[in-house]
């Protein structure tokens, strides 16, 4: 059983990862409130949440797993060595349920709040069939074999083939609308922080075992955290520079009444205003 070298550094390890849990857990509920004081998912793209949450039921199967089976740590140990740290930590596990259990959510939203006339493309379900398709095939495939970690590893491929895709659909609609208004850019401030953390994360156990096996032999979170931040400074440039918000002029001697009349015509709420 491998084991820290360094304490400070075990520690900042903890820091990190639990930094990383909590942006990414509290990033799920900018949008979910804005969702419901609008009453409206209007500006939040279908094909995004559907997308996501395949993702992040892929992610559970493999943190879960990788976490909490002996048989498969054993096999990951043989495979990268003997001496080398389950590259999953208690906060991967507990932020994988968190976020299938807010993207859920965020679905659910979707049925019972005013969408205009957005509904999930073709593409998107054919690409969601064919990916739980090909993970009950390879399911069939390690069972005669017990070839767990590779089972677990098509997993981990498909939650980053999902995290790629999953951003373009709604990077396109904030293009084609020229507006993020309906999207939370409190959402992506607090995933471009749980993606550093990550990341950082990832290079202070490397530091300590002085190896880099803990990126390639868990390439599913490197990529995870790379594309995740790639996608969230596209976001903010979209926010920020490319489709700014626009803040209607205030009277000086309008009361609270014409403001609240204002923040309604823009459908703007204070979560957007960040």
């Amino acid at each position: 059983m491998a084991s820290w070298n360094s304490t400070p550094l075990e520690v900042l390890y903890q820091v990190l990862g639990w930094t990383a849990f909590v942006s990414w857990s509290i990033s799920f509920y900018p949008q979910v409130i804005l969702n419901f004081r609008r009453k409206s998912v209007v500006g939040l793209n279908f094909d995004f949440v559907v997308l996501n949450l395949t993702k992040h039921s892929s992610y559970l199967i493999y943190n879960a797993t990788l976490y909490f089976s002996a048989a498969v740590q054993a096999q990951y140990r043989e495979k990268y060595g003997s001496g080398q740290m389950i590259p999953v930590a208690t906060n991967d596990v507990g932020f994988s349920i968190h976020a299938l259990l807010l993207t859920a959510v965020t679905l659910i939203q979707f049925a019972v709040y005013d969408r205009g006339s957005q509904k999930i493309s073709k593409i998107s379900v054919a690409i969601v069939s064919a990916v739980w398709l090909v993970a009950a095939v390879c399911f069939f495939i390690a069972l005669s074999k017990h070839s767990w970690l590779w089972l677990i590893s098509i997993f981990n491929g498909i939650q980053v083939f999902m995290t790629v895709i999953k951003y373009i659909p709604q990077a396109y609609m904030n293009f084609r609308r020229k507006s993020t208004d309906g999207f939370s850019i409190g959402n992506i401030l607090l995933d471009f922080l749980g993606g550093v953390a990550n990341y950082g994360q990832m290079a202070v156990q490397s530091i300590d075992q002085n190896s880099w096996v803990n990126f390639y032999g868990n390439v599913g979170k490197t990529l995870l955290s790379l594309v995740s931040i790639f996608f969230d400074l596209l976001f903010m440039l979209q926010r920020y520079v490319l489709y700014p918000a626009k803040k209607l002029p205030v009277h000086p001697k309008a009361g609270k009444g014409t403001e609240d009349q204002l923040a309604k015509s823009t459908d703007q709420s204070p979560s957007e205003c960040v």
